[in-house]
């Protein structure tokens, strides 16, 4: 319930991660998010600094996130945020990462097109009983 809730546009920059799980199919990938902002005193268009998250997908979505996002596409990508603080290294180092869960995932449609292909979902096997009752 108490979730963050984040929708972030940026692009992909890492290959998708894709693995076959027991609990079901997993992808990651990481995405860049870069803010343009107009600098007045430059009168210019500029970049801001990126920052980089873990995306994680799950299930169906990490399906068919790997049969169609390739490095470089622009995405829009809305999930939960989760922010991680690892233990110090050898060296006194902390390190905190951003990671989000996946909920929804689509190509930004003002940098781009896509054609929308619908995933059929195949009927479940019969089961040995009902063959033998089919037969």
């Amino acid at each position: 319930m108490n979730d963050t809730l984040v929708t972030l546009v940026g692009c992909v920059a890492t290959q998708i991660d894709y693995k076959e799980m027991a609990t079901g199919p997993s992808a990651r990938f990481r995405f860049a998010v870069t803010p343009r902002y107009f600098d007045r005193r430059k009168e210019a268009w500029a970049d801001g600094p990126t920052s980089f998250y873990t995306v994680w997908a799950r299930r169906v979505l990490a399906v068919n996130l790997a049969g169609s996002v390739a490095v470089g596409e622009p995405l829009v990508v809305h999930g939960r945020l989760r922010v991680r603080d690892d233990p110090p290294d050898g060296e006194g180092n902390r390190w905190f990462s951003a990671d989000i869960d996946a909920i929804a995932i689509g190509h930004d449609l003002n940098r781009g097109t896509a054609a929308f292909r619908r995933v059929v979902k195949a009927d479940p096997p019969l089961m040995l009983t009902q063959k033998a009752a089919v037969v």
